[in-house]
């Protein structure tokens, strides 16, 4: 069908110049070498676990996590259908395919940032899981094990970024179940994404600079490395360790700390040898939910760093981002600065 023209092309020999970006927003990783991502046991104490993620997310905001209790064999189902997915029939994708945003599970390519002119060299099926229902009826029918294979893993997926959310609180001296309610329980989102092999990485990117804006991501990242984190200034290649997930923060947990805990820009580079598939879920909180930075973070010295605002009006403002600059993120959430959107 026509519309599905609009795919990131897989075999091109060249870059088509809607996906050519600017020079300046291409700047390569070179702390690759000397940084590398925390790597944390889950299977450790309690108390050394929850130490670890918490430094680990003052430090870098990412970390890596093994011996999490989701099984191997599901990873790899995982895996298997996401890439029988994408491997399917144009026609067979087709009705899926939407450039509508309104829509809560659809195909579509480049990003969400689609009105900055710029187009990234990823194709991405997006997913809503319901919550409590976990309501799979809307999802695409082929693969005929989509459904069972994805809402299972979400459902697991889901427990884990709950359980490291209570080891987060147990950390800051917080109740566990502080992060629990409707800030962890609007719904499960998923971005299954697919970067096909790109003829020049040094000219486009997967995913521009960004942070998540809802309060937690479980990144399976695939074999294939393609995330890189801002650190310092640079950026760091994450490379993947075997059956471990990449965990990052999101706005709202940044908000709801009072900027203890950081939401870190990342991005998404190309390669030309391999297609590479990663998979995000993130915990997203319902939309009439108020966050704002929670009375345990402020204090005489440490007054609010952030706005008060109902999750949909945060997610209306910040709908477009601008590469390179989490600032433009989060300026309507700063107090006691102007408004700029």
């Amino acid at each position: 069908m026509e519309k599905m023209l609009h795919l990131t092309p897989a075999h091109a020999s060249s870059i088509p110049d809607g996906f050519l970006l600017p020079a300046d927003h291409l700047r390569p990783a070179t702390a690759a070498a000397a940084v590398s991502l925390p790597v944390i046991d889950m299977s450790r104490g309690r108390d050394e676990v929850r130490r670890t993620i918490l430094d680990a997310g003052k430090e870098h905001g990412f970390f890596q996590v093994v011996n999490h209790g989701v099984p191997e064999q599901v990873l790899r189902d995982m895996e298997a259908v996401c890439h029988e997915f994408f491997q399917l029939p144009a026609a067979d994708k087709a009705e899926f395919y939407s450039e509508d945003k309104s829509k809560p599970n659809r195909l579509f390519s480049g990003t969400n940032y689609e009105t900055l002119g710029e187009r990234y060299w990823r194709d991405c099926l997006r997913l809503v899981y319901p919550l409590p229902s976990g309501d799979t009826k809307d999802w695409p029918h082929k693969p005929q094990r989509l459904r069972e294979v994805v809402g299972n893993y979400t459902a697991l997926a889901r427990g884990l970024a709950m359980e490291i959310l209570r080891l987060l609180c147990e950390g800051m001296g917080l109740r566990p179940d502080y992060l629990e309610g409707d800030i962890s329980g609007g719904r499960v989102a998923l971005d299954i994404n697919s970067y096909p092999p790109c003829p020049d990485p040094s000219r486009t990117l997967g995913l521009p600079p960004h942070c998540d804006r809802d309060l937690i991501t479980i990144l399976l990242p695939g074999a294939v490395p393609g995330l890189e984190v801002a650190y310092r200034g640079d950026w760091i290649r994450v490379q993947p360790v075997p059956n471990s997930f990449v965990v990052n923060f999101g706005l709202q947990l940044e908000v709801v700390t009072n900027g203890m805990l950081k939401s870190v820009e990342h991005r998404a580079a190309t390669n030309s040898a391999a297609a590479r598939i990663s998979v995000a879920t993130f915990i997203v909180p319902a939309d009439d939910c108020v966050v704002g930075p929670a009375e345990e973070f402020v204090g005489e010295g440490n007054p609010p760093r952030y706005r008060t605002l109902r999750v949909g009006d945060f997610k209306r403002m910040h709908n477009v981002v601008n590469l390179g600059s989490k600032l433009n993120q989060i300026t309507n959430l700063k107090a006691n600065q102007k408004q700029e959107i």
